[in-house]
């Protein structure tokens, strides 16, 4: 039986390919992919001051000989208090690498569970003339108690800007879209021309080359 999503504020419903929205869920794949996703998100710019950064301690503190304490050469060394740190944090990436096509098939299987379990609705992004919170709030309507995410196509800015000020709402361009975001929605609300680039971008043939996920 083939797959499909009703048209949210209409009548009918639109055909999902099964090569994108029914794809056999493996969650070790699902997994590997979102910690990959959120340890690309890190920043990774904590730093500390080793003992070369610590502004101070050029001279000895004390004598070499004949005060019964250690030698010591400047108080900046890390026994001291406002010593440098020895191997502390310094800036650096904590993105993973990830096969592109185990990352598209991971993309896969998160649009396949909201097929699966209907939760993914497709509208009409052409009824959005202008910005207006109240017309995306009466198109989800029943779905506002639900974390959402809603998909829409570059050009259609009027319907991105009506959603993106309802509450545990997310709005994403096809591009945007990560395993994280769909892991995290409970409902996927998807216009016709996103959904078509979201089709085409994962039915085309995956190269040899590995991206940062």
């Amino acid at each position: 039986m083939a797959l499909t999503a009703p048209i949210i504020g209409g009548k009918g419903t639109v055909p999902l390919p099964d090569s994108v929205f029914a794809v056999e869920v493996a969650p070790g794949l699902l997994h590997e992919v979102a910690k990959a996703e959120a340890a690309g998100r890190r920043q990774g710019t904590h730093a500390t001051k080793t003992r070369a950064m610590v502004k101070g301690g050029r001279a000895k503190p004390f004598r070499q000989k004949g005060t019964g304490r250690a030698r010591q050469g400047t108080t900046r060394a890390a026994q001291f208090t406002g010593g440098g740190i020895v191997f502390g944090p310094q800036p650096r990436s904590y993105a993973v690498k990830v096969n592109k096509k185990a990352y598209k098939k991971a993309r896969c299987m998160g649009f396949s569970q909201h097929a699966g379990a209907g939760t993914i609705g497709v509208f009409e992004a052409d009824q959005f003339s202008a910005p207006k919170t109240k017309d995306a709030l009466r198109l989800v309507e029943g779905w506002s108690d639900a974390s959402l995410v809603v998909v829409v196509g570059s050009e259609e800015e009027a319907a991105a800007l009506s959603f993106r000020n309802i509450p545990r709402s997310s709005v994403l361009t096809p591009v945007e879209v990560g395993l994280t975001d769909l892991l995290w929605a409970r409902r996927l609300l998807v216009s016709k021309q996103a959904l078509a680039e979201i089709v085409q971008s994962l039915e085309s043939a995956p190269t040899k080359d590995e991206v940062t996920a």
